[in-house]
Order: structure tokens, then C-alpha cells, then sequence
């Protein structure tokens, strides 16, 4: 573990700082951000808006998700077969679970009962059920080829997986850990949104300029549109408002900002550097970008338009969380 220590003067001016702030400012959680190159996490201090410390995981690690009782931050190691489980407040390292084959995304159902994974080196989609403490694998599937990311309906019975280089979505029926449908999508899907109570999907297509949209309400899924973003579209993130969604467009070099009622772009803001995965502040002012080229946590004011500060972190950021979010 890599502790980063403050110059003399700075840290005094650091702590001066501090002093003025609210009481409720030092209590802030971290943001954490994964570093894929380096197999490690940056935690990075709200306040001060340095990184405080670097912790190592297994290789590659590309996302992380809150566990369902909310003690623990689960990193997905896809290329080290593991999971680092991190104390969502204190960075603390908890333990780590071996034996995860291949976890690059990963997702709990919202009835806490399922834990899936997508295999995106090894082509499958691993089901898993959850106790509380351990995920006990019932069934890995073989899918199509690189599986890349998952989202599963609020009623906990479908997961939907986009297939990076077959260009494809596919439903996987979680009560029988069966493939229900496959349909092709645009080149290089990646995110998966829900929205109309999950009868609606959002699919980013990274190997394209925008968000396709399918109704997936009857039992066989249906193509009905496409919204323009930009070239390299591929992650979501609620804009907790239950109004919109971001997208980062990597290639653009640009966040749009969807409305879920009119499924247009209302907004675009440019984040440079190959923006991916994203948070959004409590408060809703601030967006936390990984510009996975530049090695930087963005920092995204809405109301500015503009990025107002950049904090350097490990080789290929990726994800990135922090308990302190919006809604989701």
C-alpha cells in the first residue's frame, strides 16, 4: 500500500483550509477510482482533491459495485480471478475473494439474491447466489464473443448483457440461468441503461456515435431507435434528477446529458482525455469522470460546463465511486 505525503507547506495550507470548512465537509467518503494498467485504486480526498493513498489489487481491475448491505465496495480484478472488497468510508482493504474467473463488470440483482459477472476475456457469464458473505457460482454460461456490460430489471428476474465483439445484446433468465433472446446491435455495445420500468434499454455503441434503443417489453426485443452523442458512446450514469442520463463519448471527448422522456441530448459537456465511467455528486453539481487516456479524475461543474479540476491518478483509469453520489 503507497501512502502519498503533503509538502510542508502544503499541507499546512491544506489544513487551514480544512478548518473553515463545515463539520459535515471532513466526514466526506473518498472517490475511488481504478486504475486498470496498475492494478491498483486511487482514493482520492473530496476536500483537499489529492490522492491520499493507492492501494493494490489483482490485475486489471476495471469496476466496482456496492455490496447489498452496504459495508463493503467490491472491485472486479478481471485478469488477477478476484474480488478486493474496500471499506466504502475509510479505503480500509477488508478481504479478498479468489476464484472469480474473469470478473471485468459485475452487478447484483436488485433483490440481493443473484451476483453476476461478465467474463470479457473468456466469452461467458458467470451467475452467482449471494448469501450475504460469499458468492456461490450455480451456473457460468458461454455467450457471445466478450461479454462487456450488465444491467438487470428491477423485478430481478433478467439480466442483460451486451456483447462487445459480436455486436449483440443478450437476456439471460435468472431463475433458470438460461440465454432467453439474443439481438444484434450496432458495432462495439457497451453500457446498458434501463429506464420506463425497465421496458426501455439504452445500449452505448463505443464503436459507433450515439445510444441505440430497444423495447424489450413483449418476449422478443425490439430495435426503435437511435440517439446521436457522439463518436465512442459507453457509459451511463443517472443524472440522479430522475429526468436524464449521462453518456460519455470516449472518442468525442464529450458527456451528453439524455432526457428520458424525449430521448434527445440536452446538454454536452466536453471532458477531454477519453472520458468513461462517471459519478455524480450528492448534491447533483458536480461530475466525476475517469479520462481513461489522460491517467486523471475529472471533475465536471454542470452548471459551468467545464471541467474545473483535474487530479492525476494510475495508468488507464477506469471506474470510478464514491459513496457520497446521487441517486442512482
Amino acid at each position: 500500500m503507497r501512502f502519498i505525503s503533503f509538502p510542508t507547506g502544503r499541507l499546512a495550507a491544506f489544513l487551514f483550509a480544512s478548518a473553515l470548512l463545515p463539520a459535515h465537509a471532513a466526514d466526506l467518503p473518498p472517490v475511488f477510482v481504478l486504475n486498470s494498467l496498475d492494478a491498483t485504486v486511487s482514493v482520492v480526498d473530496p476536500i483537499s482533491w489529492t490522492e491520499t493513498q493507492r492501494i493494490p489489487t489483482g490485475k486489471e481491475p476495471h469496476h466496482l459495485y456496492l455490496s447489498p448491505d452496504e459495508a463493503s465496495l467490491i472491485v472486479a480484478n478481471s485478469a488477477g480471478d478476484s474480488l478486493t472488497f474496500l471499506n466504502p468510508r475509510t479505503a480500509e482493504v477488508q478481504r479478498v475473494v479468489y476464484g472469480i474467473i474473469d470478473p471485468y463488470h459485475l452487478r447484483f440483482s436488485p433483490d440481493m439474491k443473484w451476483f453476476v459477472t461478465a467474463g470479457n476475456r473468456l466469452n461467458h457469464i458467470d451467475i452467482y447466489r449471494w448469501d450475504g458473505k460469499e458468492p456461490k457460482l450455480v451456473k457460468r454460461i458461454p455467450s457471445g464473443k466478450t461479454p462487456s456490460h450488465i444491467w438487470i430489471d428491477g423485478k430481478s428476474t433478467t439480466a442483460y448483457v451486451s456483447m462487445q465483439d459480436s455486436d449483440e445484446l443478450v437476456a439471460v433468465d435468472l431463475a433458470t440461468q438460461s440465454i432467453r433472446w439474443r439481438i444484434p446491435t450496432g458495432p462495439m455495445p457497451a453500457d446498458i441503461f434501463g429506464i420506463h420500468d425497465g421496458k426501455t434499454l439504452l445500449v452505448g455503441l463505443t464503436g459507433s456515435d450515439g445510444v441505440q434503443v430497444f423495447d424489450v417489453a413483449g418476449p422478443e426485443p425490439k430495435l426503435v431507435g437511435k440517439i446521436p452523442t457522439g463518436k465512442g458512446a459507453h457509459a451511463f450514469r443517472s443524472a440522479g434528477d430522475g429526468r436524464s442520463v449521462f453518456v460519455s463519448n470516449r472518442v468525442a471527448n464529450s458527456i451528453s446529458r439524455i432526457d428520458l422522456q424525449t430521448l434527445q441530448v440536452v446538454d454536452t459537456y466536453p471532458v477531454a482525455g477519453g472520458p468513461d465511467c462517471m459519478d455524480v455528486s450528492a448534491d447533483g453539481k458536480m461530475l466525476y469522470v475517469t479520462s481513461r487516456w489522460a491517467k486523471k479524475l475529472s471533475v465536471v461543474d454542470l452548471a459551468a460546463h467545464k471541467v474545473v479540476r483535474q487530479v492525476p491518478v494510475g495508468r488507464s483509469p477506469h471506474g470510478v465511486w464514491t459513496l457520497d453520489h446521487a441517486k442512482r
